[in-house]
């Protein structure tokens, strides 16, 4: 059998998050995207199987910048487009990546912008 790569392997690490991590109406999943430039960041109903709120680096208004700037940006807008829409807590799925960097980063951003999780 052939070694994973590390994409195959990071999909396997979702996968086993995405067994204990649901989402709902109330309690939507935040999930995270991480590419080489950008960071992509939704809240998901997956009861319903629709996507509630989104942001990226690639709409946030201050486009300069580190990437985990760029990146704890994107949590801020995620956290206040959720407040507009009435969502205060969600679960949060960091997609198969550790929790430090441009994840963290993000969190931080949607926590300060008051999102609990």
């Amino acid at each position: 059998m052939a070694p994973e790569t590390r994409t195959e392997s990071r999909i396997r690490r979702h996968e086993r998050v995405r067994e204990k991590v649901r989402g709902s109406a109330d309690r939507p999943r935040l999930a995270v995207f991480r590419s080489l430039t950008h960071i992509y960041a939704q809240l998901i109903d997956d009861n319903a199987g629709r996507t509630l709120v989104a942001a990226s680096s690639v709409d946030a208004k201050d486009g300069k910048g580190k990437k985990s700037e760029r990146a704890k940006a994107v949590g801020t807008l995620l956290g206040e487009r959720a407040k507009a829409k009435g969502i205060e807590t969600a679960v949060f799925d960091r997609g198969g990546y550790r929790y430090h960097g441009r994840i963290k980063a993000l969190g931080d951003g949607a926590r300060s912008a008051g999102l609990r999780f």
